[in-house]
């Protein structure tokens, strides 16, 4: 049944209609010092998205951003609740430090005005509690983007899983990263905050440990590790001084099965790609585009269709989203699965500190 259901949400997604008959989802933005914001602003530009507000404080950027893009002056507001008093988005997407992802929250919750925010959920477990909290009690979705969510390899894997072809998972692998955000050119403003363990909450751990914590929890349909193991180095010390720029996390599962996330910001090369071990076969999705299942007797790997309908982006799955006006219990950006991302984050971050396993209560 879980399958038929997932199978019937799927093709709603493929056929991405507006929330509003049409129309396009008119989203306010808090905050455009993190560079993920370019992606938004480049469907603003396609005219798949309608930019109706912007709360920034930094006039200089605010400025940049308005002559790059053309918006009106008039859309731009120093700060989140001025603009909520004058305008009523369909959703705020925030682009902002993950510290202030709790204040997003607070403000816009109370006022039933959905959020999705650029992962990880939060800094703390404590903010991601709360902001779980407002949610359940206004009744009003807060999502988490990935990039990784809207790789078709991703989502035709996990399909795979859920139909048991390569029997019952034994290990999952995920890396992640790039040679360092300083190496591949993000502006001044994104790293003033990326690199600031208060409002980073870290260094790679956080900003590419979640994406794996992430997928493994969505693959483990919403079950928690029982324990969390990390090892956090300074690489470029001289580059990062104040955070760590790589880090392993290993989870162990009730049912014997591990879960390896190997984040950095020393790659050679950028990548995001997920291994998944069962005891039958291998899946790997090497990237967005590619996927490989490799059998029980290391035969030469089959390339696997990605035949799977899914959003392209985050824009599209928020208008299926308010559409049906729920979202997806245990999905990749439900609260569920991002408050046990951010549990495991701050396990990690203990247990690289301490120097020890972490068990989870």
């Amino acid at each position: 049944m879980k399958q038929l259901f997932n199978v019937l949400f799927f093709f709603a997604l493929l056929a991405q209609q507006s929330a509003y008959a049409g129309e396009l989802l008119k989203v306010a933005v808090a905050g455009l010092n993190h560079d993920h914001v370019y992606l938004l602003l480049h469907l603003y530009k396609e005219k798949k998205v309608d930019i109706i507000a912007v709360a920034e404080p930094n006039k200089v950027l605010a400025a940049k951003i308005q002559s790059e893009y053309h918006l009106p002056e008039s859309v731009f507001y120093t700060d989140l609740n001025s603009l909520l008093k004058q305008t009523r988005p369909d959703v705020v997407l925030a682009y902002n430090p993950t510290n202030e992802h709790i204040l997003v929250a607070e403000s816009c919750l109370p006022l039933k005005i959905p959020v999705m925010v650029e992962k990880p959920l939060a800094t703390t477990l404590a903010d991601a509690k709360r902001i779980a909290a407002l949610s359940v009690q206004y009744d009003t979705p807060f999502l988490v983007n990935y990039e990784t969510t809207w790789y078709k390899s991703n989502q035709q894997l996990k399909q795979l899983v859920d139909k048991k072809e390569i029997g019952n998972i034994t290990r999952m692998i995920v890396k992640d990263g790039h040679e360092g955000p300083k190496e591949i050119g993000c502006s001044s403003y994104f790293l003033d905050w990326l690199t600031d363990p208060q409002k980073n909450g870290g260094g790679a751990l956080m900003d590419f440990g979640c994406y794996g914590a992430n997928l493994m929890t969505w693959l483990k349909d919403g079950e928690r590790p029982v324990s969390v193991t990390a090892f956090t180095h300074s690489l470029k010390p001289q580059v990062y001084p104040k955070v760590e720029d790589d880090a392993t996390i290993i989870l162990n599962y009730k049912d014997g099965s591990t879960g390896i996330i190997q984040a950095s910001w020393a790659w050679p090369y950028s990548v995001k790609d997920f291994q998944v071990f069962g005891t039958k076969a291998q899946l790997y999705a090497k990237n967005d585009k590619e996927l490989f299942k490799y059998s029980q007797h290391n035969d030469l790997p089959s390339a696997v269709p990605l035949d799977l309908p899914y959003f392209e982006h985050h824009i599209a799955y928020l208008e299926q989203v308010l559409k049906d006006k729920k979202a997806v219990e245990k999905d990749l950006g439900s609260i569920s699965n991002n408050v046990i991302v951010v549990e495991i984050l701050e396990a990690a971050k203990r247990s690289a500190k301490e120097g020890k396993s972490i068990i989870l209560e």
